[in-house]
């Protein structure tokens, strides 16, 4: 028996409110005589005599019996999950489950007290029951919530199937792809696929084809998880219906294509970057979610550190030159780009993107898709932009010589100029710019700062927890008096310093992260480091002069972060490796 059942024997719900001082014995007496009569439960009869409220009552629970209690209303139950207890015996009891992690299910419940409840779930699943508080309002919508996605689910599922049973074999798979009385399951699995995506925060979709097995699986916080397995017989189906949404090719099966959608979500419009590849077993599909209103662009929302923010903003108001954002794919430095030239969006000026292809549509910024098959490249588009009087340009990468000159020139004659590149650090990506064939003085007189990003995963709020650092973990990671008083932590010494973590916990799904964060390093040109490019310095010369100059570097930032309880030491290691 578990210690939260011993409590429910020896505390019932009208004792703890009394114990609390939220109703006398008067009252709960009357409130017992009208549950009699109801068959109601008896904090739904408290709440209905205005004694007390939901809240009151999940509350006196949580505090009573030391369990957490749960806010449903910004949870997404995974309906999987749910599926493990009869939806019968879920509303009876007024309960849902949200979470399994080895033997161990952890349910929402209204009344934790009700041994009856977990008796019976546990006697079903054969798993050690978790209870969590929840109010009744939260289960009722939850309850509504994941098992309509269960039914809808397994509809579709048991659709999927029964057309895969039709098909006489792999030729005819083709036709699953063609409009006819079998689209109805296809076209609701993708809108299905698509909406529980955008609900779930999520920000990239790939459904892969395998010789017995096809998977859909979703990237959230920059991690992959498998989010259902349709049936294989419906591979083409799934495939033609997304190139159809898409408007691409669907009888061209040999090449990549690339497209996009715009689909209503929860009243909201959503863009989604489509990219079909050719692969072994059929075709891969990858879609890029671009969610308009998840869109940060508050550049003090990113994670900049403040001095480090100071630097950046410098930069970005100067009247000519060029910025330089650098970082690997899905580093979020389109989010920067975005964030940076909203802060410059005004009236007075001309701002001009050229982009491949546009994520997000900014008001008041003309922005060009460029479309390399036609023509029309960043070079194509940067020389057409020197015509129509900009203030601000943004160059979406620079690949080559070309795009890079145009831009360097663009830069020395008057103009804003901002662009991404795929370097691994701020002081690496002058050198990139001299291999790229830019001589070195061109760099040093248009370049006005570079700055390099990675994203962190923060740790999750509700079940974060402190830990002692040991004193090699300080040695190894070069924590000294000198570094915090760099990093602007100054009250924290190795007396008082301490590191943090998640534990795992139902709002982050037992994962201990939820969200990310950036982490940055801004190298802003200087007099000596124009003379060490001029001179032919290497990298490790430019770095070491610009953290002389106090930049700070990504590994710094990322321990600041750890060092106040942001993200976790692992964090530092996994996105900042290369540094060390």
């Amino acid at each position: 028996m578990t210690d939260i059942q011993q409590a429910a024997k020896k505390m019932r719900l009208g004792d703890a409110l009394i114990a609390e001082g939220l109703i006398n014995e008067e009252q709960l007496q009357q409130a017992l005589a009208l549950q009699k009569k109801s068959g109601k439960r008896l904090g739904a009869v408290l709440v209905e005599m205005h004694l007390v409220t939901e809240h009151d009552i999940v509350q006196i629970l949580s505090k009573q019996l030391k369990i957490p209690f749960i806010d449903l209303s910004n949870y997404l139950i995974d309906p999987v999950i749910a599926k493990l207890v009869p939806e019968h015996l879920a509303k009876r009891h007024m309960l849902i489950p949200i979470n399994k992690v080895g033997n161990k299910l952890t349910v929402a419940m209204v009344d934790p007290l009700n041994i009856i409840a977990i008796d019976d779930i546990q006697l079903l699943t054969g798993l050690m029951v978790k209870p969590v508080v929840a109010t009744q309002t939260d289960i009722n919508k939850a309850l509504q919530d994941a098992y309509g996605a269960v039914a809808q689910q397994d509809k579709l599922m048991g659709e999927l199937d029964d057309i895969g049973k039709e098909e006489a074999g792999p030729d005819d798979l083709d036709q699953l792809g063609e409009l006819g009385e079998n689209d109805a399951p296809i076209i609701r699995l993708c809108n299905l696929v698509i909406s529980q995506a955008v609900q779930n925060g999520v920000s990239d979709i790939h459904i892969e084809p395998f010789e017995k097995e096809l998977r859909i699986r979703y990237r959230q916080d920059g991690m992959l998880f498998t989010a259902m397995t349709p049936p294989k017989k419906a591979t083409a189906a799934i495939t033609s219906r997304i190139k159809i949404m898409s408007s691409l090719n669907i009888a061209e099966k040999r090449l990549p294509q690339d497209g996009r959608i715009k689909i209503k979500v929860a009243n909201r419009m959503i863009d989604l970057r489509v990219s079909v590849l050719p692969v072994i077993w059929g075709e891969k599909i990858v879609m890029r979610i671009l969610d308009q209103s998840a869109l940060r662009v508050n550049l003090e929302d990113l994670g900049f550190e403040p001095e480090t923010l100071k630097r950046f903003k410098n930069g970005i108001s100067s009247p000519y030159g060029i910025i330089l954002v650098t970082g690997p794919t899905g580093s979020g430095k389109t989010t920067t780009l975005y964030s940076a030239l909203t802060s410059l969006n005004r009236i007075e000026v001309n701002c001009m993107t050229a982009e491949d292809p546009v994520e997000y549509m900014l008001q008041g910024i003309n922005q060009v898709h460029c479309k390399p098959e036609i023509g029309l490249t960043f070079a194509a588009a940067l020389r057409a932009f020197l015509r129509q009087d900009p203030n601000i340009i943004m160059v979406g990468e620079i690949r080559d010589f070309e795009t890079a000159e145009i831009a360097i020139k663009a830069s020395m004659t008057g103009h804003l100029v901002l662009s991404t590149l795929h370097t691994n650090d701020a002081p690496g990506t002058i050198g990139r710019i001299v291999n790229m064939g830019i001589e070195p003085f061109m760099v040093t007189t248009s370049v006005l700062l570079v700055q390099a990003q990675r994203l962190v995963r923060k740790i999750c709020k509700d079940c974060k927890f402190e830990i002692k650092p040991r004193a090699e973990q300080i040695a190894q990671f070069g924590i000294t008096p000198e570094l915090l008083r760099r990093l602007e932590l100054p009250h924290i010494n190795e007396k008082n310093m301490l590191f943090y973590k998640g534990k795992g916990c139902e709002t982050c799904n037992n994962s201990g992260t939820k969200g990310r964060i950036g982490v940055y390093e801004v190298m802003v040109m200087s007099e000596r480091l124009r003379e060490i490019i001029l001179n032919g310095g290497s990298t490790d010369d430019i770095r070491r002069q610009a953290i002389e100059e106090g930049m700070l570097s990504l590994r710094e930032s990322a321990l600041r972060k750890a060092l106040t309880g942001i993200t976790s030491l692992e964090e530092v290691v996994r996105v900042t490796m290369g540094e060390h």
